[in-house]
């Protein structure tokens, strides 16, 4: 499911329009997003966590040639799933 599929199947269930419904669904990534950027972690209950997370440098290789290269240190988001969600999928 993409984004337009996600915002259409949640305008028929409540029956709003599908413009209000991307306006939310915006506001709420944007709203996770700046969280997460200002390194707050960001929790649902019974659906899931996201927190950024560290990743440390490290030394990779390329698959095409076989040389090592440096790969830099970076921040990552992470996504912990919620025993509700994980439930639902079994």
């Amino acid at each position: 499911m993409n984004k337009t599929e996600l915002i259409a199947k949640v305008a028929e269930e409540t029956e709003l329009p599908k413009g209000k419904v991307q306006a939310v669904l915006d506001g709420i990534i944007n709203s996770i997003g700046d969280s997460l950027k200002s390194g707050d972690k960001v929790s649902f209950v019974g659906f899931g966590t996201f927190e950024v997370s560290h990743r440390s440098a490290r030394t990779g290789r390329n698959p095409q040639t076989g040389a090592s290269i440096q790969i830099a240190a970076r921040k990552v988001v992470r996504f912990k799933a919620g025993k509700q969600l994980r439930d639902s999928v079994n």
